[in-house]
């Protein structure tokens, strides 16, 4: 293929993007990405910096949105809105999450619920409210953050395994249900990333021991994320519908 079709492929141009989360990290890598590549960027947070955030990114005309994703009400006005103002949505990220460790005998309840509702629900409700929109249009890309959680089990995660595992099973539902109908969904299953909290979760020892259990022997960066995501935004995955990319170092093949 010549150089022509790349440069094609990832010119994002035009498109809108939606990127929950965005306002720092993972969400944040993302975004940059995205707008280095000409997307226009609404970025949503519960983070009151979201607006100035969106409006540092490269390019112009994006917007951030403050917004608990767990009010439904405010959700759909949101996506609303956006479509209201750019008069289309070209891609959703849903990458906005929580993570509450414990040992599956000692969980809260509080914990599981919440877990469940921000990484599960959550981008559930996103995912139809800006899925009907692109329905109605003809076209999407829908790319879901889960985790290595979702595919192996790991030591005191069982409510964010869960979560994760549900965000794997309902990427491939909408896939199956609305590829037919223009919008390819797919799902991205990282190892630990080393953004700010990152680092802090996984310092000292803890970390050291966990790479090792990674064959490239270190963790990802949100940078690598951003650029898996960005292939799935693009003209170059056209024909990739209903897959969960695990970018984890060779983590989940052992």
């Amino acid at each position: 293929m010549s150089r022509s079709f790349f440069e094609t492929a990832y010119d994002l141009t035009g498109r809108v993007a939606i990127v929950t989360g965005g306002a720092a990290g993972i969400g944040l890598s993302i975004a940059q990405a995205l707008a280095e590549r000409g997307a226009t960027l609404c970025l949503i947070d519960k983070a009151e910096t979201v607006e100035a955030v969106a409006t540092a990114l490269p390019g112009a005309a994006h917007r951030g949105f403050a917004l608990d994703l767990l009010n439904a009400d405010l959700l759909d006005d949101t996506v609303e809105q956006i479509v209201k103002t750019f008069g289309k949505i070209d891609i959703l990220v849903n990458n906005a999450g929580i993570v509450r460790l414990d040992k599956a005998e000692s969980v809260p309840r509080a914990d599981w619920d919440l877990t469940l509702a921000v990484n599960l629900t959550a981008p559930f409700l996103m995912a139809q409210a800006v899925g009907r929109r692109m329905l109605a249009a003809g076209s999407g890309r829908i790319i879901n953050i889960a985790s290595q959680a979702a595919i192996v089990a790991l030591d005191a995660h069982v409510s964010y395994s869960v979560a994760k595992a549900g965000i794997v099973s309902m990427t491939k539902i909408l896939a199956l249900e609305w590829g037919p109908r223009g919008i390819n969904t797919n799902a991205i299953s990282p190892t630990v990333v080393e953004t700010e909290l990152g680092r802090q979760a996984w310092a000292g020892q803890k970390g050291v021991d966990f790479k090792k259990k990674i064959p490239t022997g270190r963790f990802a960066q949100p940078d690598e994320i951003a650029q898996a995501v960005l292939f799935l935004a693009s003209g170059a995955s056209a024909m990739i519908n209903g897959e969960n990319l695990v970018v984890d170092g060779g983590y989940t093949i052992q």
